[in-house]
């Protein structure tokens, strides 16, 4: 009897000692959160409250009351709750619209880090003021069909993007998305960093730009015919100079950037990273003061960079990137192909090679390089976004039927994004008729809240069409 009991204690036994020795599974804490881009959201409240409007003007006053409470009630609570969440290891989405997802189609909206194939960042001016300007961020992260937004507007958005952005490494952000992983900082640090550098407020700055056009390069070719060379505190506050330059920029404080970029490159003026920087800062204030000139000058430095860059693989992949968005195909695969000549395994620029290719139609190249990328790209993420290019576009080469059935969702996409602004402004010229229009005859109210109502309808009709048309076609299977 005492065996049989020794014997059936020894499970346990067992049980109790794995337990003791194999620890419980740790819940990661969550590192960084913020809440989705509220376009969506705004959109709804918007809908909801015209919509309450056309109810009382019918005097259906107790629905009117339900929809303004859905419209600034609940959608809100909504919008406030719907978070996106790292980890360290996934981004996943949480709050009460995720959560009913998950129970519609069985499956939550998360993404693993290493399941990430692109970031793209891309920046909006809000507001103009006194040498100072507002932007709006906007971060994409995708990867294996999912697709998470969120928008900037505070510390979480800078957390965020702190904590995803460097894990990713150099091939899967865009350029913008690696600006702010490196000089995206808070207002307080950046005061710190103005006032050891001792750089003026932007009442003294108001002329930096005109300066800067001239005066820098009279000082540069002065330093270069004395050949006067720098010490290496000199050097080393050239390089806070560029981090406090970069950093401004992000903050929109265009004046003092434009200073710090001055000071900066009077000390290290051969610094092809600079250079490449401060292209794209005056593209920045081209886009702000409406400046063609200075868009000249942005093109020019980053030929200037290119030069520069020397055997700098990353650089003129990125100064490559800079040529395709404006426009300059021809030096834009010039630096490319020099990337892949120094770096035969340079992702990016395998990628903009191909991109140049599609705007220049040439299918077969597109193809190639996608394929050359696939074989080169340094993790699966990576190489699962090339091969999934390269595999549409040799579909679009071989298939007549699939490219004329994709050329036709383009165009037709297209001409939905024309319909669909024109129905936007239509619908806010008809509100303000409506408003305004009692005011000077009874009969344009009602033509105003009709024709508001027409425009609305094909707004939002246009935009669930133009949802369905986002997505490419999937290829007929016989």
């Amino acid at each position: 009897m005492s065996d049989s009991r020794a014997q059936s204690a020894i499970p346990g036994a067992v049980v109790e000692a794995a337990q003791e020795r194999i620890p419980a599974p740790v819940r990661l804490a969550r590192l960084a959160s913020v809440r989705v881009s509220p376009g969506g959201y705004l959109a709804i409240s918007s809908l909801l409250t015209f919509t309450a409007a056309l109810l009382v003007r019918a005097q259906y006053d107790l629905t009117a009351l339900i929809a303004v409470a859905l419209a600034w009630v609940v959608t809100p609570v909504l919008a406030f709750t719907d978070r996106i969440s790292f980890d360290g290891h996934v981004l996943s989405r949480r709050g009460l619209v995720p959560l009913l997802t998950k129970f519609i189609k069985g499956r939550e909206l998360r993404l693993k880090i290493e399941d990430i194939e692109r970031v793209e960042t891309s920046a909006v001016r809000t507001l103009r003021r006194n040498g100072r300007v507002r932007y709006r961020y906007r971060s994409e992260v995708t990867g294996r069909g999912s697709i998470f937004v969120f928008a900037s507007g505070g510390k979480a958005y800078r957390r965020m993007v702190r904590t995803l952005f460097p894990l990713l490494g150099y091939d899967k952000v865009d350029a913008r998305s690696s600006e702010l992983r490196d000089y995206l900082t808070d207002s307080h640090t950046l005061r710190l960093n103005l006032e050891l550098l001792r750089i003026a407020p932007p009442a003294v700055l108001a002329g930096a730009t005109s300066d800067l056009k001239h005066n820098a390069k009279k000082e540069i070719r002065h330093q270069r015919v004395e050949g006067l060379t720098h010490s290496p505190i000199d050097v080393e506050r050239g390089r806070l100079l560029r981090l406090a330059a970069n950093e401004l920029r992000a903050a929109g404080r265009l004046r003092e950037a434009a200073e710090a970029f001055r000071r900066a490159l009077l000390v290290i003026p051969h610094d092809g990273w600079l250079i490449y920087e401060f292209a794209r800062f005056l593209r920045s204030q081209a886009g702000t003061a409406r400046d063609a000139r200075l868009l000249q000058r942005a093109r020019a430095c980053l030929r200037l960079a290119s030069r520069r860059a020397g055997d700098d693989a990353p650089l003129l992949s990125r100064i490559g990137e800079s040529f395709y968005e404006y426009g300059e195909l021809a030096q834009a695969s010039r630096a490319f192909s020099r990337a892949l000549e120094l770096n035969s395994r340079a992702f990016r620029a395998e990628i903009g090679l191909a991109e140049v290719a599609l705007r220049n139609g040439k299918l077969a190249h597109v193809i190639h390089r996608y394929d050359a990328a696939a074989r080169i790209a340094p993790d699966e993420a990576l190489a699962r976004h090339a091969r999934r290019e390269a595999e549409y576009y040799a579909r679009l080469n071989n298939d007549d039927d699939y490219l004329g059935a994709e050329l036709r969702r383009i165009s037709w996409l297209q001409n939905l994004q024309r319909a669909r602004r024109l129905a936007a402004r239509m619908t806010l010229a008809s509100v303000l008729l409506a408003l305004a229009g009692p005011s000077f005859d009874e009969s344009l109210e009602s033509i105003g809240w009709s024709l508001a109502s027409s425009s609305l309808i094909a707004w939002l009709s246009v935009a669930l069409i133009s949802r369905y048309l986002t997505a490419r076609r999937k290829p007929r299977t016989e």
